[in-house]
């Protein structure tokens, strides 16, 4: 376990002064549940997630002048949800340093999005803790540099349902309904059509497809942004 933490460290840049502190980070509930002795690693991914809003935030707010809050607040919500930060502890080999249950190692712990998303969230508590925020924040860019050169440059996907709901609150109207008008295909290829609607309204109805429910709905509402916005022009 010994190489696997010291790998850990020269894949982030940054060795411990506090040893206990990183293993600290690393420790699962289960593997504190079988081991009193070792705390886990819950308080500091608490802490850990208001260093990497904090620092995520620094950046943009440097790095993108123009944007407004809400689109700051967009760029963020794509680099710290559980997924994204999941796809980062895999790229730093985060599970292989993980101390976690026998019994979350039978159901493939070191696997779950959500486990090493709490742990990536608790290394950055601990460097925070161990080396300060400057450290942190260097960490940080490190660790997820290729994710905050997309979102900075925006190359990230549009949530087309959020900024529906987002100008039909701006303009008093009710949130839209979703309802799947068809269901088609074997399950490796199936096609979804879903329609969006403003209750109240008969004409802002629209329609759209995909390979998934989720895309069919985001397909759907920037039909409707298209045509709320096509309304709106003088």
């Amino acid at each position: 376990m010994e190489h696997k933490f010291e790998k850990l460290q020269e894949r982030i840049g940054y060795r411990f002064k506090d040893r206990r502190l990183f293993e600290r980070a690393l420790t699962h509930r289960s593997y504190a549940n079988e081991h009193p002795d070792q705390p886990d690693n819950e308080r500091l991914e608490f802490l850990g997630d208001s260093v990497l809003n904090l620092v995520v935030s620094d950046i943009l707010y440097t790095a993108c002048q123009d944007a407004t809050e809400g689109d700051l607040s967009r760029r963020r919500a794509h680099l710290v949800n559980s997924s994204a930060l999941g796809r980062i502890a895999r790229q730093i080999d985060l599970g292989d340093a993980l101390l976690l249950g026998r019994g979350e190692i039978s159901t493939g712990g070191v696997a779950k999005t959500s486990v090493l998303a709490d742990a990536l969230e608790a290394l950055i508590g601990a460097v925070y803790l161990d080396g300060g925020y400057i450290e942190a924040t260097r960490v940080v860019r490190a660790v997820c540099s290729e994710q905050i050169e997309r979102v900075v440059n925006d190359q990230t996907p549009r949530d087309f349902k959020s900024e529906l709901q987002e100008l039909l609150q701006s303009m008093g109207q009710t949130p839209p309904v979703y309802s799947v008008l068809e269901q088609t295909g074997p399950d490796h290829d199936r096609r979804y059509v879903v329609a969006v609607k403003v209750p109240g309204s008969t004409e802002q109805t629209v329609t759209g497809s995909g390979s998934s429910k989720k895309q069919a709905e985001q397909t759907a509402a920037q039909q409707l942004l298209l045509q709320l916005s096509a309304t709106a022009t003088p």
